[in-house]
């Protein structure tokens, strides 16, 4: 299932090509063009119908014969699959755009990048992926506002991923200081990936320095912040409904899914959901996009 942390990690990763750059050469050595466009390029990495080949993201540096590609993946949990999908992401990109690519997976669990970071064999001689994999074993702890500053990619990648660390107060101070330097929509739109990418403890606190409007780029979203708060009470109802007509029907709801379906703020979602709860068959069902209410 699409999580929202899963969505808003891979927004983190490419909503600013030329700070994933500076960030990603400051985790890896990599033969990315220092100089350039730096822009989305299709994460649609099928080749003819029928399969469908999609990754969470994808970047594309250079031009000409200076290009360079990023697949961007998010990956929250264990999946038997992604080592034959992953390889067939890069044959596919590199295929398309007729230049080197290379495979970036995002693990904000240690557990899932030790499993990441295996070397996937192919089966041919010599031909063998190591993903590059970031997580926090490899991303800096950024205290500092102006390290935050130099490589903002970096500053809000080691928000999130450095959730769990004990000095992650000091993190997100450094990084809602640096925001306040970019632009204030940029520094908006990165507030509210981070806001989706944490979760629990870290997601409350940094919501709770939204909501003080601090700096010039929070006052919108610190608004939004408090008025989803305010309308928390209107959808409680019809959240419990969910979880009363799931449990009766005899289906098991898992935290993850009631941490969703608590978060959501929207009633007409809400509502929908509450429709859909008569029918799916399983909780995360619910969250399928091409179910009709």
């Amino acid at each position: 299932m699409v999580t929202s942390q899963h969505e808003g990690l891979t927004k983190v990763a490419t909503f600013q090509p030329d700070h994933t750059r500076h960030m990603l050469l400051a985790l890896f050595d990599l033969p990315i063009p220092k100089s350039g466009e730096g822009r989305l390029a299709s994460p649609d990495l099928s080749e003819a119908d029928p399969a469908v080949c999609r990754a969470d993201g994808a970047l594309l540096y250079g031009d000409g014969e200076d290009k360079f590609g990023i697949v961007v993946e998010t990956q929250r949990g264990l999946d038997k699959e992604k080592p034959y999908t992953w390889l067939e992401y890069i044959a596919n990109f590199r295929s398309r755009e007729k230049c080197p690519v290379c495979l970036i997976v995002i693990c904000p669990k240690r557990n899932v990048a030790r499993w990441a970071l295996q070397v996937i064999a192919t089966g041919h001689p010599g031909l063998e992926l190591t993903p590059l994999v970031i997580h926090s074993g490899n991303t800096p702890v950024i205290t500092d506002v102006d390290r935050a500053r130099e490589n903002i990619g970096l500053a809000v990648m080691s928000a999130v991923i450095q959730s769990e660390d004990p000095r992650f107060e000091a993190v997100i101070s450094a990084v809602e200081k640096a925001l306040d330097y970019l632009d204030p929509k940029i520094a908006e739109r990165y507030a509210r990936y981070i806001t989706v990418s944490l979760e629990g403890d870290a997601q409350r606190e940094w919501d709770r320095r939204m909501k003080a409007m601090t700096y010039p780029y929070m006052g919108e979203y610190g608004e939004s912040l408090i008025a989803k708060g305010e309308a928390k009470g209107e959808v409680k109802g019809e959240a419990n409904a969910i979880f009363l007509i799931l449990e009766g029907r005899g289906i098991p709801v898992s935290d993850e899914v009631r941490d969703q379906i608590r978060a959501c703020t929207d009633k007409d979602t809400i509502e929908a959901w509450v429709l859909r709860a008569i029918t799916v068959e399983t909780a995360e069902a619910l969250f399928d996009r091409s179910r009709a209410s």
